[in-house]
């Protein structure tokens, strides 16, 4: 008997996953986090803020609820070779330290690609996962792309799935609903604020973050994709969890932008490339978008990422609408 999660041709459209542990907030969880990413985001650093906007000390950050989430789906996804996108990851309510995440995960779409002379057959399995709290209220709905490897090299499944169907686009009323009620004049003054800003423009982000800690992070996120913890099962390197990479775009965003309340959600996410640890990621982001929120301004952001490795590359292509005062 071995102890693995399922190969692509062993997967069902409309099978559900939801034996992942669920993983409650603590202090602990979010500093050894932060240690790994580096996020600045100032409501989840500064209690005493964080009451005074959000009615509530502890805010957890968004970067950590979404790496819970994405962890607790890879039962389904233990043999993944990439991840491919994410869409429409919205947040429907931003949990504090002390909540319990658990997620239910659903294969919603499959696709087999065409084999490839000298490589293992794989398919790609969408998958929508579902994060809810202790109390069974919704935390967070998104889309996933996964490629998994076939079990049975000759097999046939049929599946021709049209995966550019899946998902739904975040609305800007779904995208401000989770922030309803914050106050976020605390947050005024911290430059650049949102009045610096114009669309289509393009912040440069100085410096990179050299990538370390690779499987302390999925470890700690539940992550059990092989490829993330075991060289061999990533043909000799092994490759880092793409929501490694987010993070440090965001600690990278929260560092250009101080004034950020939150991530309220992404339009898309694209991995471009792998990255491996020992990497520098650099990010440039682009103001696409603002347009007045309830309580603020809504910024639709582009962040995009490239390595420093061998040779620079492209490695990630990330849109995400972030509040600000």
């Amino acid at each position: 008997m071995i102890a693995e999660g399922p190969y692509f041709d062993e997967l069902t459209v409309g099978q559900v996953f939801d034996s992942a542990p669920g993983l409650t907030l603590t202090s602990g969880l979010a500093q050894a986090h932060r240690s790994i990413i580096g996020e600045r985001l100032a409501l989840p650093l500064d209690d005493g803020l964080a009451a005074s906007v959000t009615g509530d000390p502890a805010l957890a950050s968004p970067a950590l609820v979404w790496d819970v989430a994405i962890g607790q789906s890879t039962s389904v996804t233990h043999h993944v070779k990439a991840n491919l996108f994410y869409r429409g990851l919205v947040f429907r309510r931003a949990p504090h330290l002390g909540d319990t995440l658990r997620s239910r995960t659903e294969v919603v779409a499959l696709r087999q690609n065409r084999a490839r002379e000298g490589r293992r057959p794989t398919g790609l399995a969408a998958l929508r996962i579902t994060t809810a709290d202790q109390n069974g209220e919704p935390v967070l709905d998104f889309w996933r792309c996964a490629m998994l490897p076939l079990r049975d090299p000759a097999a046939r499944t049929g599946h021709a799935d049209d995966l550019d169907a899946v998902g739904t686009a975040a609305s800007t009323e779904s995208l401000t609903a989770v922030v309803d009620g914050w106050d976020l004049d605390p947050l005024r003054g911290r430059d650049p604020g949102s009045a610096d800003l114009a669309e289509g423009q393009v912040i440069e982000v100085g410096g990179g973050d050299v990538v370390s800690s690779a499987p302390e992070l999925a470890r700690l996120t539940l992550n059990v994709a092989e490829v993330h913890h075991d060289a061999a099962a990533g043909g000799g390197t092994r490759l880092v969890y793409g929501g490694h990479t987010i993070g440090l775009a965001l600690a990278q965003t929260t560092r250009a932008l101080p004034g950020m309340a939150t991530v309220t959600g992404w339009h898309s996410c694209d991995h471009l490339g792998p990255v491996f640890e020992g990497d520098t990621l650099r990010s440039a982001i682009t103001v696409e978008r603002l347009e007045p929120a309830r309580n603020g301004t809504l910024a639709h952001l582009r962040s995009r990422v490239t390595a420093d490795g061998a040779e620079q590359r492209d490695v990630l292509d990330w849109r995400f609408a972030a509040l600000l005062p």
